[in-house]
Protein backbone atom coordinates (compact mmCIF):
# COMPACT_ATOMS: atom_id res chain seq x y z
CA UNK A 1 0.00 0.00 0.00
CA UNK A 2 3.21 2.52 0.24
CA UNK A 3 3.86 1.57 -3.23
CA UNK A 4 2.03 4.28 -5.88
CA UNK A 5 -1.17 2.70 -7.31
CA UNK A 6 0.34 2.62 -10.55
CA UNK A 7 3.33 0.22 -8.83
CA UNK A 8 0.46 -1.96 -7.05
CA UNK A 9 -0.92 -4.59 -9.68
CA UNK A 10 2.60 -5.13 -11.40
CA UNK A 11 4.13 -5.78 -7.75
CA UNK A 12 1.39 -8.26 -6.67
CA UNK A 13 1.58 -10.13 -9.89
CA UNK A 14 5.79 -10.42 -9.82
CA UNK A 15 6.03 -10.88 -6.44
CA UNK A 16 3.44 -14.08 -7.05
CA UNK A 17 5.61 -15.12 -9.81
CA UNK A 18 2.23 -14.60 -12.51
CA UNK A 19 5.21 -13.34 -15.41
CA UNK A 20 4.99 -13.65 -19.35
CA UNK A 21 7.14 -16.00 -20.52
CA UNK A 22 10.34 -14.36 -22.12
CA UNK A 23 11.30 -14.21 -25.90
CA UNK A 24 14.31 -16.91 -26.43
CA UNK A 25 15.76 -18.13 -29.54
CA UNK A 26 16.25 -21.38 -27.78
CA UNK A 27 15.23 -23.60 -24.64
CA UNK A 28 16.93 -22.25 -21.31
CA UNK A 29 19.18 -18.92 -22.91
CA UNK A 30 17.95 -16.05 -19.98
CA UNK A 31 20.22 -15.16 -17.99
CA UNK A 32 18.94 -14.25 -14.63
CA UNK A 33 20.93 -11.48 -12.49
CA UNK A 34 19.53 -10.30 -8.70
CA UNK A 35 20.14 -7.21 -7.70
CA UNK A 36 18.32 -6.14 -4.53
CA UNK A 37 17.94 -2.43 -4.81
CA UNK A 38 19.91 0.91 -6.11
CA UNK A 39 23.74 0.55 -5.38
CA UNK A 40 23.93 -3.27 -6.42
CA UNK A 41 21.76 -2.17 -9.81
CA UNK A 42 24.61 0.32 -10.20
CA UNK A 43 27.11 -2.08 -9.69
CA UNK A 44 26.09 -4.80 -12.00
CA UNK A 45 25.21 -2.61 -14.93
CA UNK A 46 28.37 -2.81 -16.25
CA UNK A 47 28.23 -6.69 -16.47
CA UNK A 48 24.94 -6.49 -17.70
CA UNK A 49 26.64 -4.68 -20.91
CA UNK A 50 29.26 -6.67 -21.54
CA UNK A 51 27.10 -9.97 -21.64
CA UNK A 52 24.96 -8.51 -23.85
CA UNK A 53 28.04 -7.51 -26.20
CA UNK A 54 29.47 -10.96 -25.96
CA UNK A 55 26.16 -13.02 -26.21
CA UNK A 56 23.72 -11.11 -27.90
CA UNK A 57 21.61 -13.62 -28.33
CA UNK A 58 21.23 -14.09 -24.72
CA UNK A 59 17.98 -12.89 -23.43
CA UNK A 60 18.89 -10.64 -19.97
CA UNK A 61 16.57 -10.79 -17.04
CA UNK A 62 17.48 -7.85 -14.01
CA UNK A 63 14.89 -8.69 -10.91
CA UNK A 64 15.56 -6.24 -8.22
CA UNK A 65 13.38 -5.50 -4.48
CA UNK A 66 13.28 -2.00 -4.47
CA UNK A 67 11.25 0.68 -6.05
CA UNK A 68 14.16 2.75 -6.19
CA UNK A 69 16.27 0.08 -8.09
CA UNK A 70 13.45 -1.10 -10.61
CA UNK A 71 13.91 2.91 -11.22
CA UNK A 72 17.18 2.71 -11.92
CA UNK A 73 17.23 -0.79 -13.73
CA UNK A 74 15.03 0.96 -16.55
CA UNK A 75 16.93 3.75 -16.71
CA UNK A 76 20.92 2.17 -17.05
CA UNK A 77 20.13 -1.44 -18.45
CA UNK A 78 20.99 -1.98 -21.85
CA UNK A 79 18.29 -1.80 -24.46
CA UNK A 80 16.16 -5.17 -24.00
CA UNK A 81 16.79 -6.21 -20.64
CA UNK A 82 13.56 -7.80 -18.89
CA UNK A 83 12.97 -6.36 -15.69
CA UNK A 84 10.82 -7.73 -12.91
CA UNK A 85 10.12 -7.84 -8.82
CA UNK A 86 11.92 -10.63 -7.63
CA UNK A 87 9.31 -12.98 -6.59
CA UNK A 88 8.72 -13.91 -2.77
CA UNK A 89 11.15 -16.90 -1.87
CA UNK A 90 8.33 -19.43 -1.98
CA UNK A 91 8.39 -22.36 -3.50
CA UNK A 92 5.51 -22.50 -5.11
CA UNK A 93 5.70 -19.29 -6.25
CA UNK A 94 9.68 -20.58 -7.45
CA UNK A 95 8.35 -22.84 -9.44
CA UNK A 96 6.21 -21.06 -11.27
CA UNK A 97 8.63 -18.33 -12.24
CA UNK A 98 11.53 -21.00 -13.45
CA UNK A 99 9.09 -22.64 -15.82
CA UNK A 100 8.20 -18.98 -17.29
CA UNK A 101 11.69 -17.54 -18.03
CA UNK A 102 12.89 -20.71 -18.26
CA UNK A 103 17.12 -19.24 -17.03
CA UNK A 104 20.31 -21.01 -17.50
CA UNK A 105 22.48 -19.38 -14.90
CA UNK A 106 21.05 -17.38 -12.01
CA UNK A 107 23.88 -14.04 -10.83
CA UNK A 108 23.10 -12.99 -7.12
CA UNK A 109 25.03 -9.92 -6.50
CA UNK A 110 26.76 -9.41 -3.15
CA UNK A 111 24.84 -10.85 0.19
CA UNK A 112 21.36 -11.89 -1.23
CA UNK A 113 20.93 -15.11 0.33
CA UNK A 114 17.80 -16.98 -0.49
CA UNK A 115 17.20 -20.27 1.02
CA UNK A 116 14.34 -21.16 -1.59
CA UNK A 117 15.61 -19.76 -4.58
CA UNK A 118 18.78 -21.59 -4.25
CA UNK A 119 16.96 -24.84 -3.62
CA UNK A 120 14.13 -25.01 -6.53
CA UNK A 121 17.51 -23.26 -8.80
CA UNK A 122 19.10 -26.32 -7.87
CA UNK A 123 15.81 -28.66 -8.38
CA UNK A 124 15.60 -27.15 -12.33
CA UNK A 125 19.13 -27.50 -12.93
CA UNK A 126 20.05 -23.43 -13.01
CA UNK A 127 23.90 -22.66 -11.82
CA UNK A 128 23.85 -20.42 -9.09
CA UNK A 129 26.76 -17.41 -8.85
CA UNK A 130 27.23 -15.22 -6.17
CA UNK A 131 29.46 -12.32 -7.95
CA UNK A 132 30.61 -9.25 -5.81
CA UNK A 133 29.99 -10.89 -2.55
CA UNK A 134 30.65 -9.32 0.73
CA UNK A 135 30.29 -10.56 4.24
CA UNK A 136 29.44 -7.55 7.14
CA UNK A 137 31.37 -8.27 10.18
CA UNK A 138 27.44 -8.10 11.84
CA UNK A 139 26.49 -10.70 9.03
CA UNK A 140 29.14 -12.75 9.90
CA UNK A 141 28.12 -13.24 13.26
CA UNK A 142 24.94 -13.96 12.54
CA UNK A 143 25.33 -16.69 10.03
CA UNK A 144 27.69 -18.19 12.27
CA UNK A 145 25.60 -18.90 14.99
CA UNK A 146 23.29 -21.00 12.37
CA UNK A 147 26.21 -22.27 10.36
CA UNK A 148 24.60 -25.41 9.91
CA UNK A 149 21.64 -24.07 8.53
CA UNK A 150 23.82 -21.76 6.79
CA UNK A 151 25.98 -24.36 4.96
CA UNK A 152 22.88 -26.19 4.12
CA UNK A 153 21.44 -23.24 2.13
CA UNK A 154 25.34 -22.49 0.26
CA UNK A 155 25.37 -26.03 -0.99
CA UNK A 156 23.02 -24.85 -3.29
CA UNK A 157 25.96 -21.86 -4.66
CA UNK A 158 27.82 -23.10 -7.46
CA UNK A 159 30.51 -20.48 -7.11
CA UNK A 160 31.24 -17.85 -4.74
CA UNK A 161 32.85 -14.95 -6.58
CA UNK A 162 33.71 -12.50 -3.44
CA UNK A 163 35.59 -8.78 -3.09
CA UNK A 164 38.08 -8.99 -0.71
CA UNK A 165 40.25 -12.00 1.23
CA UNK A 166 38.49 -10.94 4.12
CA UNK A 167 35.10 -11.71 2.49
CA UNK A 168 36.46 -14.86 1.05
CA UNK A 169 37.67 -16.10 4.26
CA UNK A 170 34.29 -15.40 6.17
CA UNK A 171 32.12 -17.21 3.86
CA UNK A 172 34.70 -20.05 3.90
CA UNK A 173 34.85 -20.52 7.89
CA UNK A 174 30.58 -20.60 7.11
CA UNK A 175 31.04 -23.69 5.38
CA UNK A 176 31.48 -22.79 1.93
CA UNK A 177 34.48 -25.74 0.34
CA UNK A 178 37.61 -23.94 -0.78
CA UNK A 179 37.20 -25.01 -4.38
CA UNK A 180 33.46 -22.66 -4.52
CA UNK A 181 34.98 -19.57 -4.00
CA UNK A 182 36.97 -16.97 -6.28
CA UNK A 183 38.63 -13.49 -5.11
CA UNK A 184 37.83 -10.83 -8.14
CA UNK A 185 37.51 -7.56 -6.78
CA UNK A 186 34.76 -5.51 -6.17
CA UNK A 187 32.75 -4.17 -9.12
CA UNK A 188 31.42 -1.08 -7.83
CA UNK A 189 35.63 0.31 -8.80
CA UNK A 190 33.72 -0.43 -12.19
CA UNK A 191 30.87 1.94 -11.89
CA UNK A 192 31.10 4.72 -14.48
CA UNK A 193 28.76 7.85 -13.63
CA UNK A 194 27.35 9.56 -16.47
CA UNK A 195 29.53 12.05 -17.57
CA UNK A 196 26.99 14.61 -18.04
CA UNK A 197 26.08 16.82 -14.74
CA UNK A 198 22.44 18.43 -14.77
CA UNK A 199 21.86 21.48 -16.71
CA UNK A 200 20.93 23.09 -12.78
CA UNK A 201 24.30 22.43 -11.70
CA UNK A 202 25.79 25.17 -14.15
CA UNK A 203 23.70 27.66 -11.99
CA UNK A 204 25.79 26.93 -9.00
CA UNK A 205 27.99 30.12 -7.81
CA UNK A 206 30.64 29.18 -5.10
CA UNK A 207 31.98 26.19 -3.63
CA UNK A 208 29.81 23.42 -2.84
CA UNK A 209 29.25 20.54 -0.13
CA UNK A 210 27.65 17.72 -0.73
CA UNK A 211 26.56 15.24 1.61
CA UNK A 212 25.68 12.16 -0.17
CA UNK A 213 23.53 8.91 1.17
CA UNK A 214 22.47 10.70 4.67
CA UNK A 215 20.34 8.83 7.28
CA UNK A 216 18.25 10.08 9.65
CA UNK A 217 20.02 12.66 11.91
CA UNK A 218 22.49 13.47 9.79
CA UNK A 219 21.60 16.27 8.11
CA UNK A 220 20.75 17.97 11.37
CA UNK A 221 23.87 17.82 12.53
CA UNK A 222 25.19 18.86 8.51
CA UNK A 223 22.96 21.18 8.60
CA UNK A 224 24.15 22.70 11.58
CA UNK A 225 28.07 22.58 10.99
CA UNK A 226 27.10 24.54 7.55
CA UNK A 227 25.66 27.45 9.18
CA UNK A 228 28.74 27.58 11.29
CA UNK A 229 30.80 27.81 8.03
CA UNK A 230 28.59 30.25 6.44
CA UNK A 231 29.74 33.10 8.58
CA UNK A 232 33.14 32.62 6.80
CA UNK A 233 32.56 31.61 3.98
CA UNK A 234 29.24 33.68 2.82
CA UNK A 235 29.32 31.91 -1.11
CA UNK A 236 28.81 28.17 0.09
CA UNK A 237 26.47 25.89 -0.96
CA UNK A 238 25.07 22.58 0.24
CA UNK A 239 23.44 19.43 -1.60
CA UNK A 240 21.78 17.19 0.70
CA UNK A 241 20.66 13.87 -1.35
CA UNK A 242 18.88 11.60 1.78
CA UNK A 243 19.69 8.00 1.48
CA UNK A 244 16.03 6.97 1.22
CA UNK A 245 13.09 8.81 -1.17
CA UNK A 246 10.92 8.42 1.51
CA UNK A 247 12.60 10.55 3.67
CA UNK A 248 12.98 13.49 1.05
CA UNK A 249 9.88 15.25 2.78
CA UNK A 250 10.76 15.04 6.24
CA UNK A 251 14.55 16.51 5.65
CA UNK A 252 12.46 19.85 3.44
CA UNK A 253 10.09 19.59 6.86
CA UNK A 254 13.55 19.96 9.33
CA UNK A 255 14.95 22.80 6.47
CA UNK A 256 11.28 24.74 6.97
CA UNK A 257 11.92 24.26 10.96
CA UNK A 258 15.35 25.71 10.86
CA UNK A 259 14.54 28.60 8.58
CA UNK A 260 17.51 28.09 6.42
CA UNK A 261 17.05 28.89 2.50
CA UNK A 262 17.23 25.70 0.08
CA UNK A 263 15.46 24.66 -3.40
CA UNK A 264 14.60 21.29 -4.18
CA UNK A 265 16.11 20.11 -7.45
CA UNK A 266 12.84 18.46 -8.71
CA UNK A 267 11.84 22.49 -8.62
CA UNK A 268 14.29 22.70 -11.52
CA UNK A 269 12.01 19.93 -13.52
CA UNK A 270 14.82 19.40 -15.86
CA UNK A 271 14.90 23.31 -17.30
CA UNK A 272 17.94 25.01 -17.19
CA UNK A 273 17.43 28.38 -15.01
CA UNK A 274 18.20 30.94 -17.19
CA UNK A 275 17.17 34.10 -14.56
CA UNK A 276 17.56 34.72 -11.00
CA UNK A 277 21.49 33.50 -10.58
CA UNK A 278 21.63 34.06 -7.05
CA UNK A 279 18.82 31.41 -6.29
CA UNK A 280 22.20 28.67 -6.52
CA UNK A 281 24.32 30.81 -4.53
CA UNK A 282 25.31 30.17 -0.52
CA UNK A 283 22.03 28.08 -0.41
CA UNK A 284 21.20 24.25 0.37
CA UNK A 285 19.61 22.26 -2.59
CA UNK A 286 17.55 19.00 -1.57
CA UNK A 287 18.53 16.90 -4.12
CA UNK A 288 14.93 15.06 -3.61
CA UNK A 289 15.41 12.28 -6.45
CA UNK A 290 16.90 9.26 -7.89
CA UNK A 291 19.45 8.83 -9.99
CA UNK A 292 21.21 12.23 -10.01
CA UNK A 293 23.23 11.63 -7.42
CA UNK A 294 26.61 9.92 -9.23
CA UNK A 295 26.77 12.41 -11.87
CA UNK A 296 26.19 15.59 -8.69
CA UNK A 297 28.74 14.67 -7.27
CA UNK A 298 31.07 15.94 -10.47
CA UNK A 299 29.99 19.59 -9.19
CA UNK A 300 30.76 19.03 -5.60
CA UNK A 301 34.11 20.47 -3.95
CA UNK A 302 34.06 18.02 -0.92
CA UNK A 303 31.86 14.73 -0.77
CA UNK A 304 30.90 13.52 2.57
CA UNK A 305 29.54 10.07 2.46
CA UNK A 306 26.25 9.48 4.91
CA UNK A 307 25.67 6.68 6.98
CA UNK A 308 28.83 6.85 8.59
CA UNK A 309 27.84 9.59 11.04
CA UNK A 310 24.30 8.27 12.02
CA UNK A 311 23.91 5.06 11.34
CA UNK A 312 26.18 2.25 10.81
CA UNK A 313 28.11 0.91 7.95
CA UNK A 314 28.54 3.97 5.51
CA UNK A 315 27.78 4.11 1.99
CA UNK A 316 29.53 3.86 -1.30
CA UNK A 317 32.41 6.37 -1.52
CA UNK A 318 33.94 5.29 -4.73
CA UNK A 319 31.04 7.85 -6.68
CA UNK A 320 33.34 10.98 -5.73
CA UNK A 321 36.01 8.83 -5.94
CA UNK A 322 35.79 8.27 -9.81
CA UNK A 323 35.67 12.01 -9.89
CA UNK A 324 38.39 12.53 -8.03
CA UNK A 325 36.88 14.80 -5.07
CA UNK A 326 38.06 14.82 -1.29
CA UNK A 327 36.03 12.02 0.97
CA UNK A 328 34.80 13.07 4.14
CA UNK A 329 33.93 10.10 6.30
CA UNK A 330 32.67 9.33 9.65
CA UNK A 331 33.16 6.49 12.04
CA UNK A 332 30.98 4.06 10.53
CA UNK A 333 32.60 2.80 7.57
CA UNK A 334 32.03 -1.50 8.44
CA UNK A 335 30.61 -1.54 4.85
CA UNK A 336 33.50 -0.69 3.14
CA UNK A 337 36.68 -2.06 4.28
CA UNK A 338 38.44 -0.80 0.89
CA UNK A 339 38.04 2.63 3.03
CA UNK A 340 40.93 2.03 5.65
CA UNK A 341 43.36 2.17 2.16
CA UNK A 342 42.14 5.37 1.43
CA UNK A 343 42.86 6.45 4.65
CA UNK A 344 45.97 5.27 4.83
CA UNK A 345 47.27 6.66 1.65
CA UNK A 346 45.84 10.23 2.44
CA UNK A 347 43.13 9.55 0.28
CA UNK A 348 39.98 10.08 2.66
CA UNK A 349 39.64 12.16 5.69
CA UNK A 350 38.15 9.86 8.93
CA UNK A 351 36.38 12.49 11.51
CA UNK A 352 33.98 11.88 14.45
CA UNK A 353 31.00 14.08 14.42
CA UNK A 354 32.97 17.02 16.54
CA UNK A 355 36.14 16.93 14.18
CA UNK A 356 33.48 17.65 11.10
CA UNK A 357 33.35 21.34 11.58
CA UNK A 358 37.46 21.71 11.49
CA UNK A 359 37.72 19.19 8.57
CA UNK A 360 35.47 21.00 6.25
CA UNK A 361 36.82 24.21 7.35
CA UNK A 362 40.47 23.18 6.30
CA UNK A 363 39.75 21.90 3.15
CA UNK A 364 37.92 25.25 2.32
CA UNK A 365 40.46 26.89 3.32
CA UNK A 366 43.18 25.07 1.71
CA UNK A 367 41.69 24.02 -2.31
CA UNK A 368 44.96 22.57 -3.27
CA UNK A 369 45.12 20.11 -0.74
CA UNK A 370 41.45 19.17 -1.02
CA UNK A 371 42.54 18.53 -4.77
CA UNK A 372 45.53 16.30 -3.65
CA UNK A 373 43.20 13.80 -1.52
CA UNK A 374 40.68 13.80 -4.32
CA UNK A 375 43.56 12.87 -7.13
CA UNK A 376 44.77 10.24 -4.56
CA UNK A 377 41.37 9.13 -4.59
CA UNK A 378 40.93 9.02 -8.36
CA UNK A 379 44.16 7.31 -8.61
CA UNK A 380 43.39 4.62 -6.12
CA UNK A 381 39.94 3.95 -7.78
CA UNK A 382 41.36 3.40 -11.09
CA UNK A 383 43.85 1.00 -9.57
CA UNK A 384 41.33 -1.14 -8.47
CA UNK A 385 39.17 -1.85 -11.27
CA UNK A 386 38.94 -4.85 -13.70
CA UNK A 387 36.47 -6.90 -11.29
CA UNK A 388 34.04 -6.91 -14.17
CA UNK A 389 36.33 -8.08 -16.86
CA UNK A 390 37.61 -10.68 -13.84
CA UNK A 391 33.59 -11.97 -13.60
CA UNK A 392 33.04 -12.20 -17.59
CA UNK A 393 36.10 -14.68 -17.56
CA UNK A 394 34.18 -16.82 -15.12
CA UNK A 395 30.84 -16.71 -17.03
CA UNK A 396 31.60 -18.05 -19.82
CA UNK A 397 32.16 -21.49 -18.16
CA UNK A 398 28.17 -21.17 -17.23
CA UNK A 399 27.14 -19.26 -20.30
CA UNK A 400 26.77 -21.03 -23.70
CA UNK A 401 27.26 -19.72 -27.07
Amino acid sequence: MKRPKELRRQWLLEKFGFVNALTTSHVSSCVWVHAVSVGEVMAVIALLKKIKEKYPRKVLLLTTITDTGQKIAKERSPEGTNILYMPFDIPVILRRFFRKIRPELLIILETELWPNLFRVSRQFRVPVILLNGRISEKSFRGYKKSSFFMKKILSNVDLFCMQTEVYAERIKSIGVDNGKIKILGNFKFDIKPPLKVPEWSDKIKGPVIIAGSTHDGEEELITSIFIRLKKDFPDLNLILAPRHPDRFKDVEALLKLKRLPFVKCSAFSGRLITSNVELLKGIIILLDSVGELSAVYGISDIAIIGKSFRGYGGQNPLEPAYWGKPLICGPHMENFPFIEDFYSKGAAIKVNEEGLYSALKELLLSPEKAKEIGLKAQQLYRKNTGAVDRAMEVLDDYIRE
